[in-house]
């Protein structure tokens, strides 16, 4: 056998086969159609009822759809355009675009409220984004009051007085670190609560008395449609996090009073419906505050949402400290790391980690439920299609309303959902 080579043994090859096409089962379009969709008895049934539901579908709405009117001042415009026939009366959309997108806003400020929402997505990109220039987190940071004096208008300094708040919290941490962890941050909170139920108010009319500056004021009964959405749900959303983290810290802690009353605050909140605390917003929140106190109703909401959102913000985030393993924090221990770096450095990027879809799917929860302000008098996108729906021009539209409106509220939801994916591949740093 020492002397078998290729050319005394006909069956052994010398040359390699060329290159061939792979099968058409196996390659294309058709490899997809039979591994997705007709891999099996089961699976190649629920296809062709999947195609038959679609195709019924498209034959009821489709016809619908493509006659389609525009160009319609009122709904019995519409109807003389159509003829009889059947058809989507987008008219309706086109005549009250601006109202449902801004409410009463005033015309001549639209300019503001469009400037806001440019703005907010110049300050969410170095938050969302690492490629955005880490600078612009100062943007981030000036951009709610900055919002709030585009909207609201009046005077500039009632916004600087709320954020000088921040900077005495700030100061007050700094001052009171060398007393203890616990002192100084419990007086770091307190201090911004002080100042803003004090003396922002009086710091803001001596400052304004002294210089007057500002641009014209714009009512809270003023704002509808997806704008108060947007102020709403961003708003609740940008504040629920970080007060969710910080319950669902105090529910874990050792301290039997901190944890107490995170535990109480989760558990009565999340024990109450929405809808709930909206009418206690609108009702009962002024009793709290002291007397000839004047409390503007959506920052009432904005207060109620936040919190609502905070609680089951705790639980998620609980969820992802509960999945870290013990070593984690012992080695936070033997680095030498007080509790609040350990907690930044170390702790918290995984925990946070963990809970990305939770955290995404109450943010998506919180934007939808911000069309429950509609039981409180504020004219959400829905309250306003209502009364759309009730003027003698549009009285019956009804599909082209409500399609319209979930297609908007579908874009803002499907766009943080593909954020969040976004954001586990890019953060999924064990599998790499």
């Amino acid at each position: 056998m020492s002397d078998t080579h290729a050319q005394t043994v006909a069956y052994v090859r010398d040359t390699m086969l060329p290159e061939q096409i792979p099968p058409v089962t196996e390659r294309g379009v058709v490899k997809w159609m039979r591994e997705n969709l007709f891999n099996g008895v089961l699976s190649t049934i629920l296809t062709v009822l999947s195609l038959l539901a679609v195709a019924w579908a498209v034959m009821a709405i489709g016809p619908w759809l493509l006659n389609s009117v525009w160009n319609a001042g009122s709904l019995s415009e519409c109807r003389q355009i159509l003829d009889g026939t059947s058809g989507a009366c987008w008219g309706v959309i086109k005549d009250r675009f601006h109202q449902l997108m801004l409410g009463f806003y005033p015309r001549h400020l639209y300019w503001r409220p469009i400037t806001t929402l440019i703005l907010l997505f110049v300050a969410l990109g170095p938050i969302l984004y690492p490629w955005v220039p880490r600078k612009m987190l100062w943007f981030s940071a000036a951009f709610p009051f900055l919002g709030y004096f585009l909207l609201w208008g009046g005077s500039i300094w009632f916004p600087i007085s709320v954020a000088l708040g921040f900077v005495v919290g700030y100061a007050v941490l700094v001052l009171m670190r060398p007393t203890g962890t616990l002192i100084a941050t419990s007086a770091a909170i307190i201090a911004p609560v002080v100042w803003w139920l004090v003396a922002a108010g009086t710091f803001a009319g001596w400052a304004h008395a002294v210089l007057p500056l500002g641009i014209e004021g714009v009512r809270s009964d003023r704002f509808g449609g997806f704008l108060i959405s947007l102020v709403i749900g961003f708003t609740g959303i940008g504040l629920s996090l970080p007060l969710g983290i910080l319950l669902a810290l105090g529910r874990q802690s050792n301290m039997v009073l901190i944890k107490s009353v995170c535990v109480v605050f989760i558990e009565f909140i999340r024990g109450v419906p929405l809808i709930t605390l909206l009418f206690t917003a609108q009702l009962l929140l002024g009793y709290f505050l002291p007397p000839g106190t004047t409390f503007d109703l959506i920052l009432r909401v904005v207060i109620m949402v936040t919190l609502f959102a905070a609680a089951y913000i705790a639980e998620v985030v609980r969820g992802g400290l509960a999945a870290l393993p013990r070593g984690q924090y012992e080695a936070a221990d033997a680095l030498g790391l007080d509790y609040w770096r350990a907690q930044r450095l170390i702790i918290m990027p995984q925990a946070l980690k963990i809970s990305i879809p939770g955290i995404v799917n109450t943010f998506i929860g919180l934007f939808k439920d911000t069309t429950l302000v509609v039981f409180i008098g504020l004219l959400d996108p829905v309250g306003l299609s209502n009364a759309i729906r009730a003027s003698s021009d549009w009285q019956g539209i009804y599909w082209e309303l409500f399609i319209f409106i979930g297609a908007v509220f579908f874009i803002f939801c499907f766009g943080m959902s593909r954020y969040s994916m976004y954001l586990e591949r890019r953060l999924r740093t064990d599998h790499r």
